[in-house]
């Protein structure tokens, strides 16, 4: 094979995707030789192609191969590029919301929680997309978002979680953006805000489309890379505006001076309200792997880099805003603090101003993941209407390859290459299909943006629920699940000790692991034998257990780590069985990928779970319980 060959081979096995949710489709796939006569898809790579295949190639019918890479970006970022798209995702409708947030959760919990958040944000980047390309088991397979790497350890359910939940937060930031549109653009154009509504619908729908819509159509977020660094630049101009014209020395002498404040401010009874808001300024999970993905020369020091730069000057900003924003309104500050700021004064405007730009360049962000959920869910990830072969399409298709150069090749098997040209279609009207969903995302947002008013509760909701879930619960039930296996041999290993010492005897009969087979305390270069998790799991639930096994949840944790570990063998299986790529042998520098995990990572993502429920439930609960009591009501014409 040449060498041409040999990087036709890895393209195009990573370009596969072996979603095998079912029994029946992992059967079908044991054998690479299957002759597969049921008239079901070959999903056999065309780098394991014979020789002898390729010569009846241009006979066979198009293939319906699931291509993974059918929407993956054609342009690369650097890690400036790549940290001002991930920073712009961050500094959203979010970032004005922050005084508010410190509002509902006091000042000294509010600035703690948003510490917290940024250092949970900044583990999760990290842990997911170390865990989709860099994890042992898993580097060599074709994950390339966030519901690729949840459908290996939970399938379908994992998948079908990430995308719901991703869709949640896209969609509610979307609505918030057009909301702070409708807040700011018509104010400085001297329609006063809670007056005028028709003028202000009128302009919101206006800008809009003339700016939000052709931004969203893009296909990769490799080329909002120049708007996001005017977003970026925008939000820290706007912090410096918040900073200097609040009046915060006001405020704090007519509340007893700054020791008062801090005095009295610490924690509120509608703490979880600021947690949700909070969440959904740094939550950024859902962009993680369009971001990643558009990264140039992927490696877990770059994509560190990006996650430190991008959480550390979205934290910073968002304090200095929220901490002086707060101060200078206290009780009064609203969902959205520049309502707080007088019109007409130069200095308000332009920050209205600064605060447009941002939710323009910052929309289309968010609505390339709401299009990425709904082309996956509708189109199995096809964004271009051309790795399915559909009629309207497949004639189109046929010409760009016969018009190729040297007639077949790869373009036969329609593998998508990323330095290839795409023909495009699948849409309404005289739009394809990316540009028909752009459109269809966007109307969604617009009803909603018309109808409401407050992006307070819109804020707060959208943390609380798609926050909690695809920024906390989802990265720590992938973990857990991806590291199932070494998890369940952990806890056995501790409960095999317990059992030694209290003398219970769990493995009578079962050949299973002896009190002599055990470490010796104290020698660390000792292990136990690595067993299956199935084995593993059968010896947690049938033995004695100690109390702290039950305090601490284990048995749903284990029962977690079970259905991962087993969903993942079951696909990993699939994967070698089809190509014979195993991942001790496939290619690429094994030296980079993650070392084995630690008592202190399984800590982490148990927290991550745990503090996700814990600020999903709380949060809907105080969502509701301060609507219903009206405590977040203001009188805007105080601010005004």
């Amino acid at each position: 094979m040449t060498t041409e060959s040999n990087d036709a081979t890895t393209t195009n096995y990573h370009n596969m995707d072996f979603n095998y949710d079912n029994d029946d489709d992992y059967q079908q796939h044991q054998s690479p030789t299957n002759n597969n006569n049921s008239g079901a898809p070959s999903i056999r790579p065309a780098a394991f192609e014979t020789e002898a295949d390729g010569l009846n190639m241009n006979n066979r019918a198009a293939p319906s191969t699931k291509l993974s890479e059918l929407s993956l970006p054609k342009k690369k970022s650097s890690i400036l590029g790549a940290s001002s798209n991930l920073v712009n995702s961050i500094v959203g409708a979010g970032i004005i919301g922050i005084p508010y947030a410190l509002r509902m959760s006091g000042l000294w919990a509010g600035v703690l929680l948003l510490l917290l958040v940024a250092v949970l944000t900044d583990k999760s980047l990290r842990l997911l997309i170390e865990q989709a390309s860099f994890h042992p088991k898993l580097h060599h397979l074709p994950i390339h978002t966030f519901e690729d790497l949840a459908s290996y350890p939970y399938g379908k359910f994992g998948s079908g979680f990430v995308l719901f939940n991703m869709f949640i937060m896209a969609y509610g930031a979307m609505v918030a953006y057009l909301l702070i549109i409708k807040d700011t653009v018509p104010t400085v154009l001297g329609f006063e805000h809670g007056e005028n509504l028709l003028e202000r619908n009128l302009i919101l729908i206006a800008t809009s489309l003339l700016i939000m819509v052709p931004l969203s159509m893009q296909r990769d977020m490799a080329s909002l890379s120049c708007t996001s660094a005017i977003s970026v630049t925008a939000d820290m101009i706007l912090v410096v505006f918040v900073a200097a014209f609040s009046p915060v020395a006001e405020t704090v002498e007519e509340n007893g001076g700054l020791g008062e404040v801090l005095r009295t401010d610490g924690i509120n009874s509608t703490l979880f309200v600021g947690l949700g808001i909070l969440s959904t300024a740094m939550a950024c999970q859902h962009s993680a792997f369009i971001v990643a993905n558009s990264l140039e020369d992927k490696t877990r020091s770059r994509w560190s880099w990006v996650t430190k730069q991008s959480i550390g000057v979205s934290a910073i900003l968002c304090l200095i805003l929220g901490i002086f924003g707060y101060l200078g309104f206290l009780g009064e500050t609203q969902g959205d603090v520049l309502n707080n700021f007088p019109m007409g004064t130069m200095q308000a405007d332009g920050a209205r101003i600064l605060l447009a730009f941002t939710m323009f360049f910052t929309y289309p962000m968010e609505s390339f993941v709401a299009r990425h959920v709904l082309i996956m869910l509708i189109h199995n990830g096809d964004m271009d209407a051309k790795g399915g072969c559909t009629l309207e399409n497949e004639s189109r298709v046929e010409e760009e390859e016969l018009g190729d150069e040297g007639g077949g090749g790869e373009g036969d098997d329609l593998t998508v290459s990323t330095s290839r040209s795409i023909i495009e279609g699948g849409g309404l009207l005289c739009m394809n299909r990316r540009q028909t969903w752009t459109l269809l995302v966007y109307l969604s947002t617009l009803f909603p943006a018309l109808i409401f008013n407050d992006i307070g509760p819109v804020l707060s909701l959208t943390g609380a629920i798609g926050g909690g879930c695809i920024a906390y619960i989802g990265p720590g039930l992938v973990y857990l699940g991806v590291n199932g296996e070494d998890f369940l041999n952990s806890i056995l290993a501790r409960l095999e000790r317990w059992r030694g010492s209290k003398d219970v005897n769990s493995n009578s009969g079962s050949g299973g692991v002896t009190e002599e087979d055990l470490p010796v305390d104290g020698d660390a270069s000792l292990e136990i034998d690595a067993t299956t998790s199935i084995d593993a799991y059968e010896r947690i639930v049938s033995g004695s257990k100690p109390l702290w096994y039950y305090l601490g949840l284990f048995p749903i944790w284990c029962a977690i780590a079970n259905k991962g570990a087993t969903h993942l063998k079951k696909k990993t299986d699939a994967a070698f069985a089809v190509t014979g790529v195993s991942a001790e042998s496939a290619p690429g520098d094994h030296s980079l990928l993650l070392p084995p995990p630690t008592k202190r990572d399984y800590s982490i993502a148990l927290f991550f779970v745990c503090f996700g429920v814990v600020s999903a439930v709380a949060g809907v609960m105080s969502n509701l319980y301060v609507q219903w009591n009206n405590l977040d009501e203001v009188d805007y014409g105080d601010g005004n």
